[in-house]
Parts: structure tokens; C-alpha cells; sequence
């Protein structure tokens, strides 16, 4: 029996407590993020030599961030020990030339995705929690120009001073009159707005200037001194192996998925095997209704998902399936 698909607009009462973002919803807003791997895209564009390639291999690993941040210990450790090693200096510095180069090719400008922001932040500020799975700019964009709103509503990343805060459940208390109603939002596989330094602490890179924050992000990783906090490829197994290697990524998988809420929205997020460790996370949840986005009318994406669903939360779920491109939903506008 074909499964119903509803409009956003006959559901949205019913979900209000957390969304989950997915590569789908950056896609929405600009195709250039329709790409199949940050990988595949720098060899695809010559970006990678066959050294760099090999340190893939030989890791067994997709991660742009975790071969950068292993060549940069090994550089960092190389200059503390007056090592003279050009090999690993060049391995490095060509490993982050080539993500610089990588991002700056596929990321959007600000004023090419700017009209559309009063839209999404109108959809997100229903919700008590957002997750993003997706690394870009775009909803740390949004976020910027809601809050610049000042309509009583307020969208809050736990970071104070650029510093993750691990008491992240306070922000959602209200200290001021200006928000009165407050969104918490995550990233549970980074962002390229959060960063490590070589002492291993993590900051927030944003600024107020959003205009050129991807700049100014690039910028910071040409410096030396810090390295991006994402996990943008691999295997489900390897990125929770990256995940346990950070606190502010291990906090949000351990304590802030399994504390969304009862009902979940999941927009623009493909269920793949490679993110099966978010969908066993949301088992620990209290979540009993799925709202799933479906482009047009993918009967076999819908059977996929309900199994999927169904096999790895292994409760009664009940799931139901909204148009993506239907009114008031992410990016499209409110009639």
C-alpha cells in the first residue's frame, strides 16, 4: 500500500520539538553542495597528489579533518623537536591548501542564499531544538540574521565566548525579555565554524561579520594555528570514532540527541548506513512520531526509511512523510 504524503502545512502542528537536518536541506538552498564527496570532488578537480591520496588510503578514511589534523600534529610535533622533516611540512600544508580550495569552490557566497533566510529561520523557530548534520555556513547564516531580528525569539549554539559550554540544558531558560522563546541548536558532526587548536581545545571561529565569515574561517585555517571540527565522510563506525575524539561532538551525541524530545522532524536527511549511528542514538530517545521529508512522490524512499526506522529504533514509531517542497516548509515560503 503506497504511503501518504502529506503537506507540511497539514502536520506542523503536531511537530514542534526537534528538527534534524540533512545534506537534502543545504542542497535546497543552493546546488552547488549537491556533490557526493569533499573527497572525490578535490580529485575530481586535480586538488589531491597521489601522497596525499596515499595517506588516505592508508588510513582507511574519506575525513578531509582527520587526515589534516593528523599531519598537522605530526608537523606541530616535528617543529617542537627542531625535526627537520620537509616531507610532512609539504604533506600538510598541501592537505589544507587543498580543503581551502575544496570549500571555497563548493561553498556558496552569503548574498546568494541571503533571500532566502527569513523563510528558513521562520521554520526553525518552531522548534525547540535543531541538528544539523550539515557542515556549511548556511544555517549558521540563518541564525545570525534571525537573531538580529529581535522578535522575542532566539536561536542559541551553547557557546559562550566561543567556548562550548557543557551545562548546554540552561540556555534554554530564558534570562531576558528579548527571548521569550529560544531554539537550541547543534552539530553533531561539526561545522565549519568550529575549530581545534593544537592543545586540543575547541572554539567557535564565527564572528558578527557574516558577510565574510567563509573568509574569514579560511583565513584561520591558512594560519596554521587551528584545524577545522568537522566530520564530513566515512564509514557510520569511523565518524562515531571521530565523534568520541572531541567533547563538544561526544556531548551532543551522548547527552543532547537522546534528550529531543517525543517527536522528531527530519528534513532533507537521507538515512544512509554512513549516519546509521544518529538513527540508534535517537533509540535512546523518547521520540514516538517521525515526520520524514520525501521529494515528490519516492514510494521507494518511503519503504526504505519506515524499514530502516523500524529496524533501528526497534519500538513503535509512528512515521509520517511530508512533501519537502511544500508551503512553509525549510526555504518555501508561507502563503
Amino acid at each position: 500500500m503506497p504511503h501518504q504524503i502529506l503537506n507540511w502545512m497539514d502536520i506542523f502542528e503536531d511537530f514542534n520539538e526537534t528538527v534534524l537536518l540533512g545534506n537534502g536541506a543545504s542542497i535546497s538552498v543552493n546546488r552547488s553542495f549537491r556533490y557526493g564527496s569533499l573527497k572525490d570532488h578535490a580529485i575530481d578537480n586535480g586538488l589531491l597528489t597521489r601522497n596525499v591520496q596515499r595517506l588516505f588510503a592508508y588510513f582507511e578514511t574519506d575525513d578531509f579533518e582527520l587526515i589534516l589534523r593528523l599531519v598537522w600534529q605530526a608537523n606541530k610535533v616535528n617543529s617542537a623537536l627542531a625535526i627537520m622533516d620537509e616531507q610532512t611540512r609539504l604533506a600538510y600544508e598541501h592537505v589544507r591548501d587543498c580543503l581551502i580550495a575544496a570549500v571555497r569552490s563548493i561553498h556558496p557566497e552569503h548574498f546568494e542564499v541571503e533571500p532566502q533566510f527569513p523563510h528558513i529561520a521562520s521554520f526553525l523557530s518552531r522548534f525547540h531544538t535543531v541538528l544539523s548534520l550539515n557542515y556549511d555556513l548556511t544555517l549558521y547564516w540563518v541564525i545570525m540574521y534571525a537573531n538580529r531580528q529581535f522578535n522575542g525569539h532566539t536561536f542559541k549554539d551553547c557557546m559562550v565566548h566561543g567556548r562550548f559550554d557543557s551545562d548546554w540544558f540552561r540556555f534554554r531558560e530564558s534570562l531576558n525579555a528579548w527571548d521569550r522563546r529560544i531554539t537550541l541548536v547543534f552539530y553533531p558532526h561539526g561545522s565549519l565554524v568550529l575549530a581545534r587548536n593544537v592543545l586540543e581545545e575547541e572554539l567557535k571561529l564565527g564572528s558578527r561579520e557574516g558577510v565574510d565569515l567563509l573568509r574569514s574561517i579560511l583565513a584561520y585555517w591558512k594560519t596554521g594555528n587551528v584545524v577545522p571540527l568537522f566530520v564530513s565522510e566515512g564509514t557510520s563506525h569511523q565518524k562515531v570514532a571521530a565523534i568520541q575524539n572531541s567533547h563538544y561532538l561526544n556531548t551532543v551525541y551522548r547527552e543532547v540527541i537522546p534528550n529531543i524530545g517525543t517527536n522528531l522532524t527530519i528534513f532533507g536527511w537521507g538515512l544512509g548506513e554512513h549516519d546509521i549511528h544518529i538513527l540508534r542514538r535517537i533509540r535512546e530517545s523518547r521520540v514516538t512520531r517521525i515526520a520524514v521529508s520525501v521529494l515528490g512522490n519516492n514510494q521507494a524512499y518511503c519503504n526504505r526509511v519506515s524499514q530502516m526506522i523500524s529496524d533501528n529504533i526497534r519500538r513503535e514509531i509512528e512515521v509520517v512523510f511530508f512533501n519537502c517542497e511544500s508551503e512553509g516548509c525549510w526555504n518555501r515560503p508561507h502563503a
